[in-house]
């Protein structure tokens, strides 16, 4: 590429928010990632189910990756910025300063994270209630939803926290306002986590009923009255503080921001996919289920009408594409419930030596391994005699149980490389066996779902991406641009700029989406469970 063309990009940038780092990237009008970064973030976990950030940290991290990825980049050429984060809850007092979500009174960690579960009480009552909102999320509550959280903190922390609190943010919501001094809130958090709906806004009974009548008495200013939906732009854009930290000009455009499952699941499910040979070309976009897999693992599926599942998020009106009813299945830590399944083995100092010494991360080589030791059969029959329950952390979807627990059946004494390797792979059959639930939940209930899209770090490994495969019986298509949640995050900077008319304009145009989408793209399906 000459200069002159180089010259002639606009940029955009989109920053995420994971649970373990925070990531920027670059992208161009066409979609192509140019420039990466990432920065880890700080947990603390005080107690069992309990789970903190600071919003400081955070934002120091924002910084840091943003200048990272401009770098030597014309920065008047970057025309907007958008924010994923995960659906996190963040308390500020009345002049936005941290509040102590713990019981030691630190305000540093200030955010409740979305894996925590201790609103385990509060989230029952609030089911207990049947109030005619629960039908929007599969019928109960989450734990790792926004209510129960806040009822948590006006219950157990009312001087050191509630009393104080002028704003509770979800986290991507305070990025956006981190950025432009905008209070508004995004369409997405406030329908997907917050009980908010598209149609007809908050429902004042149900806030009374749960005992969180504060909210409704200040015409809801604490948790938003201020909708606006995703990509949407913010204010006068980038103040100049914000600007300043993120070493960025002011004044850019800054999107109305996305969770970052619904990042991700806009950056691959409006794919362009003419010319591949796939089996959902000329397939509506509602036969699509994306699959944003990580830390924890969501199953997206959009409809044209609202279709109601047991124990499956929604359906949510225009919450991820404009338009649409979005359907959100999950399953909570997948990735970390595969940390956690190997790292714990007595085998794992021993793959961890064998790992750095053939230069390969540790699940490489796992994958490696099985290939030495399946022998003439599929790999998928190495567990015939050994099964894992993935419930470590409850089930999200669709059981929809905070209770249930995890479980290996058919454990031997040997506790060699090959059990840790045999162990592995039943873990990540368990998650996929666990989609396949999903699916069935929601086909049974009105979706038709043909292809899977995967995205996020999990569908970097092969392994798991086959025996997605095989055991959904599915093709997996995935995208050349790995990065697809930092592709979602940029979209909404384009749309922001208003050199796109819409999100969908963006994440289906052809010539983009052939540039993101070209020969790696794959489809998998071996039929071997």
């Amino acid at each position: 590429m000459s200069g002159g063309e180089q010259e002639q990009r606009n940029y955009y940038l989109g920053v995420d928010v994971g649970t373990g780092s925070v990531r920027a990237a670059l992208v161009d009008q066409c979609g192509v990632l140019l420039a990466f970064a990432d920065q880890p973030i700080m947990k603390w976990e005080p107690q069992f189910n309990h789970h903190e950030q600071s919003s400081e940290d955070i934002w120091a991290a924002c910084c840091i990756v943003t200048k990272k990825v401009v770098r030597g980049i014309d920065l008047n050429r970057i025309r907007g910025l958008g924010f994923d984060a995960t659906c996190s809850l963040v308390v500020l007092d009345k002049q936005f300063r941290p509040l102590p979500v713990n019981h030691e009174g630190d305000p540093h960690r200030n955010i409740i994270m979305w894996l925590d579960h201790r609103a385990v009480s509060q989230v029952q009552r609030i089911n207990e209630t049947k109030h005619r909102v629960l039908q929007y999320v599969g019928g109960v509550m989450s734990v790792e939803m926004q209510a129960p959280k806040l009822l948590w903190l006006k219950e157990n922390l009312r001087e050191t926290c509630w009393d104080k609190a002028g704003h509770f943010f979800d986290l991507p919501d305070f990025l956006s306002w981190k950025a432009t001094g905008v209070t508004a809130r995004s369409l997405c958090s406030l329908v997907c986590k917050w009980t908010y709906s598209a149609e007809k806004g908050w429902d004042d009974s149900f806030w009374k009923m749960i005992g969180l009548e504060d909210f409704v008495a200040d015409n809801y200013s604490k948790i938003g009255n201020q909708v606006l939906p995703p990509g949407a732009s913010l204010g006068n854009g980038l103040t100049q503080e914000a600007a300043k930290d993120l070493g960025l000009p002011a004044g850019i455009a800054v999107a109305a921001s996305l969770i970052d499952a619904h990042a991700g699941g806009l950056g691959v499910i409006g794919a362009d996919v003419k010319g591949h040979g796939l089996a959902c070309e000329g397939q509506p976009v509602t036969s699509r289920l994306a699959i944003i897999c990580g830390t924890s693992s969501c199953h997206m599926g959009i409809s044209k009408d609202p279709i109601f599942v047991p124990g499956v998020w929604g359906p949510y009106f225009s919450a991820m594409v404009p338009g649409f009813w979005l359907n959100e299945g999950g399953q909570s830590v997948t990735g970390r419930l595969i940390d956690h399944m190997v790292q714990g083995h007595a085998a794992f100092p021993e793959l961890q030596a064998k790992a750095t010494a053939s230069c390969q991360s540790v699940y490489a080589y796992l994958n490696s391994h099985l290939d030495l030791i399946k022998k003439a059969q599929s790999v998928g029959f190495l567990t015939v005699d050994l099964h894992v329950w993935p419930d470590f952390h409850g089930n999200r979807s669709p059981l929809a149980d905070l209770t249930l627990k995890g479980m290996v059946t058919g454990l031997k004494l040997s506790q060699d490389l090959d059990d840790l390797a045999i162990l592995y792979l039943a873990t990540v059959q368990a998650i996929a066996f666990g989609t396949r639930f999903i699916i069935e939940a929601m086909e049974a209930a009105g979706h038709s779902i043909t292809t899977l899209f995967l995205c996020g770090g999990l569908s970097k490994n092969p392994l798991f991406v086959q025996m997605h495969a095989d055991i959904t019986g599915m093709p997996v298509v995935l995208s050349q641009e790995v990065e697809s949640v930092l592709v979602g995050a940029a979209i909404l900077g384009a749309c922001a700029s208003g050199d796109f008319t819409s999100v969908q304009q963006f994440a289906s145009c052809p010539d983009c989406g052939n540039r993101r989408f070209p020969k790696k793209l794959q489809q998998r399906n071996d039929d071997c469970m």
